[in-house]
C-alpha cells in the first residue's frame, strides 16, 4: 500500500509538473499575467479634465512601465471636500493635486509627506509657496497668468495701441465705445473676473512699492488691513464701472459667454488667461489676438495676475510611497516639465534652467514676464487664503452698487480676522 502512495505521488508531481511546463512555454499571456500582477496602481485626483495632463500621463506610462497611473477628475466646486473627506479618513489619492492653500493645511494635519529631497531642483518663487517651516510638501506646477486678451483687427482698424498706463487703458475703452464696439466682456457671473481685475491696479501702485513689499505675509498674519490700505487704488480702478465699461449686467454672464463675446468679436477685450486660447482658437479660428498685462498710474511692464499652479503633493497615508515618488521624480525633470507644459502652453516652469518658448498670442506680455512681474496676493495670505472668494463676492456688490470700496474691505478685512482667529465654519 505504501508502495503504491509514492507511486502515486509521483505521478501526480509529474503531472503538475508538465502542466506547468505547458503553461509557460505555450500560454504567452501567462507571463503578462506575472507582469500586470507586479505592476502597482496608484490614483491621481485634479479637479482639471485629464486633456489638460494628457501628455504627462503618457509620459508616465511610458518611462514608468511598473506604475498604472489612474486618473481621476474631480469637479473643482466638490474637490475639495471630497479630498478633505477622504484623507480625514485615512484614505484619499495617492497624488493630490492642491493649491498653495490646501498644502500648508494638509501638510498641517500631516495628510502630505514632507518631498524636500526635490525642493533644490526647482526656484524659490515656486517652492516657497509649497513651502511650510522650510520643507517642500508640493510640487509647483506650470504657472498661471491672466491678463487681458485684446482683438488685434479691432485695435488695428481703430489705430489703438497697447496702454502702457491705467489711464491709458481707459482712454483705449472708450475710443471702443465711441465707435460702437463693446470694450470688453466680463463673466462676472463668477466672483473671480472682478476680484483679479480690480487686484491688477493694487499690485501696480500698491504691492509694487518697496515700503509694501511683506505687506500681504503682514495681512495673512492679521497684522494689516485692505481697508485704509488699499483704498485709494481701487477708488481709482472704479472708474472702470463709473464710466460705464464694467456694467451690471455682466453679473449675469459666464465664463463661456464671456468668451464666445471675445471669440466671435462682439467685444475687443476679454480678462482671462493661456488656458482659454484653444477654446477661443476653436470659436473663431481666425481670431488674431495677443494681451496685455494690468497696468498703473505709471508707465512699466505692468503687471499680470498668476502664480505657480497647481501643486502635487503625496498622500502621507498611502502605501506607495516609492511609486509616488518615482512620478513626482519624473515630473521634476525637464522632460516631465515639457510634458506637463504641452497641455498647458503660455506658463512657464519653474524647475530651475527650463524655459519655454511663448506661443504668439502673449507677444506682449513677455517683458512683464521676463520681469518676473506675475502674482497673486492671496498666496502669501497663509490662512486668510480663502477669503479670496468673499473678495470676489463683495466686488461683485461693488459692481452693481450695493457696496462701496470701504464697505466691500472692510467686509473683507473682518472675514479675515475671523479666519485667522479661526472662527469662520
Amino acid at each position: 500500500m505504501k508502495k503504491f502512495n509514492i507511486l502515486l505521488l509521483t505521478a501526480v508531481t509529474l503531472l503538475s509538473m508538465t502542466l506547468a511546463g505547458c503553461g509557460s512555454e505555450n500560454n504567452a499571456p501567462a507571463a503578462n499575467q506575472g507582469e500586470k500582477k507586479d505592476k502597482v496602481k496608484i490614483r491621481i485626483a485634479y479637479w482639471n479634465k485629464e486633456d489638460s495632463v494628457k501628455t504627462l500621463l503618457d509620459l508616465v506610462k511610458e518611462k514608468l512601465p511598473n506604475i498604472e497611473l489612474e486618473y481621476q477628475f474631480i469637479d473643482n466646486k466638490q474637490y475639495q471636500n471630497i479630498i478633505e473627506t477622504q484623507l480625514t479618513a485615512g484614505a484619499g489619492p495617492d497624488i493630490i493635486s492642491t493649491n498653495p492653500y490646501t498644502a500648508s493645511r494638509y501638510a498641517k494635519l500631516g495628510y502630505i509627506k514632507d518631498i524636500s529631497e526635490l525642493a533644490d531642483r526647482y526656484n524659490d518663487g515656486g517652492k516657497n509657496v509649497y513651502s511650510v517651516d522650510g520643507k517642500l510638501y508640493a510640487l509647483p506646477g506650470i504657472s498661471w497668468f491672466e491678463g487681458m486678451f485684446y482683438n488685434k483687427e479691432i485695435f488695428e482698424k481703430l489705430n489703438l495701441k497697447v496702454p502702457t498706463t491705467f489711464e491709458e487703458e481707459l482712454a483705449l475703452h472708450e475710443t471702443l465705445k465711441q465707435n460702437g464696439i463693446k470694450p470688453q466682456a466680463m463673466g462676472a457671473k463668477s466672483w473671480e473676473p472682478m476680484m483679479k481685475s480690480s487686484m491688477g491696479l493694487v499690485m501696480n501702485n500698491f504691492l509694487s512699492k518697496a515700503e509694501n513689499k511683506d505687506f500681504d505675509v503682514q495681512y495673512g498674519e492679521g497684522k494689516k488691513k485692505l481697508d485704509g490700505n488699499w483704498n485709494t487704488a481701487l477708488e481709482q480702478w472704479t472708474e472702470l464701472i463709473k464710466r460705464g465699461y464694467l456694467t451690471e449686467d455682466m453679473l449675469g454672464v459666464d465664463y463661456d459667454q464671456a468668451l464666445d463675446e471675445f471669440a466671435t468679436g462682439k467685444a475687443a477685450m476679454w480678462q482671462s488667461g493661456p488656458w482659454a486660447v484653444e477654446a477661443i482658437q476653436t470659436k473663431n479660428p481666425n481670431l488674431k489676438f495677443d494681451m496685455f498685462p494690468f497696468y498703473g498710474s505709471e508707465p512699466g511692464a505692468g503687471w499680470l495676475i498668476g502664480g505657480p499652479g497647481v501643486g502635487f503633493a503625496a498622500n502621507s497615508k498611502s502605501e506607495h510611497q516609492e511609486e509616488i515618488m518615482q512620478v513626482l521624480d519624473l515630473i521634476s525633470t525637464p522632460e516631465g516639465q515639457q510634458a506637463f507644459w504641452s497641455d498647458n502652453k503660455g506658463g512657464s516652469s519653474y524647475l530651475k534652467d527650463v524655459e519655454f518658448e511663448m506661443p504668439e498670442q502673449f507677444a506682449s506680455v513677455s517683458e512683464t514676464l521676463k520681469a518676473g512681474n506675475v502674482y497673486a496676493p492671496w498666496n502669501n495670505w497663509g490662512d486668510a487664503s480663502n477669503v479670496i472668494e468673499d473678495y470676489g463676492k463683495n466686488f461683485q456688490y461693488v459692481l452693481s452698487g450695493k457696496m462701496t470700496i470701504a464697505e466691500a474691505l472692510q467686509a473683507i478685512d473682518k472675514k479675515t480676522n475671523e479666519l485667522i482667529q479661526g472662527k469662520a465654519q
